[in-house]
């Protein structure tokens, strides 16, 4: 059977007969308190006995938010589905609900989160679910208003399915993009049913961050130097670390020349990779004007 992100879109797909399915669903309430769990772990907040702001993103019917309250923390759950939110509110979660589309940005104050999680959500970002809809367009705004709404230093991890390689890349790009180090950590890289992907972010940091391994079948950590497989699509590594990939706006600016034809052409080469509508190179593009006609 398909995945629900290439059925419909999640507002459609999660009704109220599938969001109570999905709710009391022995099975799904299983599985989502241990990725909760293993997410909470990488988020590696400290032990000072300090409860935490945390967002839930796509917090569903508050499965994810339950585990984090029993860690002792706040937080506030977002959703697509008024479906899903209304169970929540049935069931009296703790964390504060709003109905939102991660899609259109968070629209939350800079620097208020202590960190961030998302169990499952991340990937429907990836697909076109209305004829509006720019996959490009709306990672950059998940993830820039991710940035803007954490704390610096403080971590997200975001659990997700991937249908290909090139999703996984396009949710490490445009994370990196938004200023963010980290990479992706897999657990059971050799299971086909339990293998999990985490995108592992820290906001603010300015060199290469260090991750944890990846857990292997029976817990133990497991490196992707125990992988013999020459797969080019590297599905089995474990790990990836990734630099931030953030231009500098403080740049110095030579007074004497200004800013000239080629730093024009950067600067549009630089808004299409972030999906920006650009006016094409012409040859008066950079061509400076004169003072009066």
């Amino acid at each position: 059977m398909p995945r629900p992100e290439v059925q419909a879109p999640p507002e459609i797909f999660y009704n109220e007969s599938e969001a109570r399915k999905y709710t009391t669903s022995s099975r799904i309430i299983e599985i989502q308190a241990r990725i909760s769990e293993r997410a909470l772990e990488l988020l590696a907040l400290p032990d000072d006995g300090v409860p935490k702001m945390l967002l839930d993103i796509g917090c569903g019917s508050g499965l994810s938010g339950e585990t984090l309250t029993e860690h002792g923390h706040h937080w506030i759950g977002c959703d697509i589905s008024q479906s899903m939110l209304d169970v929540a509110l049935e069931r009296e979660t703790e964390g504060d609900l709003l109905l939102a589309d991660m899609g259109e940005g968070l629209g939350l104050r800079p620097g208020v989160m202590d960190g961030a999680i998302s169990i499952s959500a991340v990937q429907w970002l990836c697909n076109a679910d209305k004829s509006s809809h720019e996959p490009r367009l709306r990672l950059k705004a998940f993830f820039g208003s991710l940035y803007r709404c954490l704390a610096r230093g403080a971590r997200a991890v975001l659990q997700f399915y991937a249908d290909n390689v090139k999703q996984t890349e396009m949710l490490v790009s445009f994370a990196m993009k938004a200023g963010f180090a980290g990479g992706v950590v897999i657990d059971w890289p050799h299971s086909s049913k339990a293998k999990k992907s985490y995108l592992v972010l820290t906001c603010g940091t300015s060199s290469v961050t260090s991750l944890p391994k990846g857990k292997g079948e029976n817990g133990e950590m497991c490196s992707s130097d125990d992988d013999d497989d020459d797969d080019e699509s590297n599905d089995d590594q474990t790990v990836g670390t990734y630099g931030r990939n953030r231009s500098n706006k403080r740049q110095k600016v030579n007074k004497k020349n200004g800013r000239g034809k080629d730093w024009l052409l950067r600067k549009k080469e630089q808004m299409r990779k972030r999906g920006r509508e650009v006016p094409a190179d012409t040859k008066y593009t950079g061509r400076k004007r004169k003072t009066r006609f």
